[in-house]
This record gives C-alpha cells, sequence and structure tokens, in this order.
C-alpha cells in the first residue's frame, strides 16, 4: 500500500529535504504541499529537483482536500497545534516534527486523535543520533538523581527551551529521583539564573542558551560527589539526520491510536 503524504513546511528547512525523500521511497507519495509564501508553484521544482505535479496549496484546510493518509508538520510553534487538530478531525493520522507545544497542547491532541482512532507521533527531534542521546540519558537518571538540561540554539529561534531539550527534560522528570540541589525557591541573588523547571513534580532544570553560530544542541549533565557525566548531541547544517526518522514515523503511525512523543518509542 502507498502512503499518501502531506508536507506542511514544504519549503522550510527540513521539508525541503523530505519532499524528495518522499519521492523517493517505493511506499510513499506525496499528495500535497503546504507553504503560504510559495502556493500555486511546483514543489518539486521548490526544492530542486524536476516537477512533480504537486501544486503547493496556501493551507493545510485546502491540502486536505485531496485525498491522502498522513500530515507531517514541519512548520511554526503557533500553527502546528492547530494543524494536527485539522488533520486529525479529517480523519488523517500526523507526525510533528514541529517545536513549540506543551503537555496540555499535547494532551489536547491525544484526546482527538483517540476521538479519532488516528495515530499522532510527535517528537522534539527525529534525528537517531539525538534519540539515542535521549535514551542513554535516560538510562543514566535511574542511578544518577541529580540532572540539569541545557539548550542550545540560534539567536533567531522562536522557541524557548527547544522541542528536544522539552522532550528530553519531561522524560527525565519522570524516572529521576529527588534531585540534592537546593530549591529554587530557596536561592537568592537572580533565582531565574537557575533556569525553569520542566517536567511533573519538581521537574529538570532547563537553562536554553540562543547564539549565533549554534544550529541545534543540548546537553544533559548529571552530577554525583567527586564525578560528572555529560551525554549531549549536536546538529549540524544539514536536516538530512531528521529524513531518516520522520520516514520511519509515517511508515509506523498507523499502527498507533492516539498520541506517541519521541521516536524512541519506535525504535524497539
Amino acid at each position: 500500500m502507498t502512503i499518501r503524504v502531506v508536507m506542511a513546511g514544504a519549503t522550510g528547512w527540513v521539508g525541503k529535504a523530505l519532499v524528495p525523500a518522499i519521492g523517493a521511497q517505493g511506499d510513499m507519495a506525496l499528495a500535497g504541499a503546504v507553504s503560504r509564501s510559495s502556493a500555486g508553484q511546483d514543489s518539486g521544482l521548490l526544492v530542486g529537483m524536476p516537477a512533480n505535479g504537486i501544486t503547493v496549496s496556501a493551507s493545510l484546510a485546502e491540502a486536505l482536500e485531496v485525498p491522502s493518509d498522513v500530515l507531517v508538520d514541519y512548520t511554526k510553534p503557533h500553527l502546528v497545534k492547530d494543524h494536527a487538530l485539522l488533520a486529525i478531525e479529517k480523519g488523517r493520522h500526523v507526525v510533528i516534527g514541529t517545536s513549540g507545544l506543551g503537555a496540555t497542547d499535547f494532551g489536547e491532541i491525544d484526546a482527538a486523535a483517540r476521538a479519532n482512532r488516528v495515530g499522532v507521533i510527535a517528537a522534539g527531534n527525529f534525528s537517531i543520533t539525538a534519540t539515542l542521546m535521549k535514551r542513554f540519558a535516560l538510562m543514566a537518571a535511574k542511578y544518577v538523581p541529580d540532572v540539569e538540561v541545557i539548550d542550545y540554539a540560534g539567536a533567531k529561534k522562536p522557541d524557548a527551551p527547544s522541542g528536544t531539550a522539552r522532550e528530553l527534560a519531561e522524560a527525565l522528570a519522570d524516572v529521576r529521583k529527588a534531585s540534592t540541589a537546593r530549591p529554587v525557591s530557596e536561592v537568592s541573588g537572580v533565582p531565574g539564573t537557575r533556569g525553569a523547571a520542566v517536567g511533573s513534580g519538581e521537574g529538570v532544570q532547563v537553562h536554553a542558551l540562543r547564539l549565533p553560530s549554534y544550529i541545534l544542541s543540548c546537553e544533559a549533565l548529571f552530577g554525583l560527589p567527586d564525578e560528572r557525566l555529560t551525554i549531549r548531541h549536536d546538529a549540524g547544517s544539514s536536516a538530512a539526520p531528521y529524513v531518516a526518522g520522520t520516514l520511519l514515523a509515517i511508515r509506523r503511525v498507523h499502527e498507533i491510536t492516539g498520541l506517541v512523543r519521541g521516536l524512541d518509542a519506535l525504535m524497539d
């Protein structure tokens, strides 16, 4: 069976890599593409490949008028939730690569997906090596309770923390034991410099740096008396690392009802 895919954010950084990759798969076909700034143009030509006959739509609603199976969203934080809910309402499975959603947003998406009996896979990072970083950090958190996350990204990134760091911190908060650090409420000076707690319970402190020259990096720092462990992932300037993970999610999302967060849920 051919999986018919609608690509929202088709002319974005990751979208430009995914459009030709989807077309090259024997079990997938591009059914629609969304980019408001490039509406009316051929999606193949826009990403530097031969014309593919798929005209870019100005809105997701327009793209979903054509039969399809899966929406892949790599757009903007203020668009992704509405996109996901619309696609779910129309009976499509959804793969979310856009960051910026919180626990409440994911709860609404999960409820809608279950009500409509479709699957949603959302990951802060679809890179295989970033997924391994999360897995190794969760292994360490079972033995080392003190952990904080540093999130690095370019100066113009609109959301903080990144989806990678947020997903990691939320997962760490669910498995690690109580921190031995002084509670932020007891810190004098400028308590905000201790970062923000992300995740359930006391959460995990996350520090977001936004500086030129960074693409996306994420560190989980663990500490015990007289020893430290750092687990870090660095992304390069190419979107290629995110393609394989997204293609895996497209192939597996129909097996799910409701929301699954993190590519690691599919790796085994």
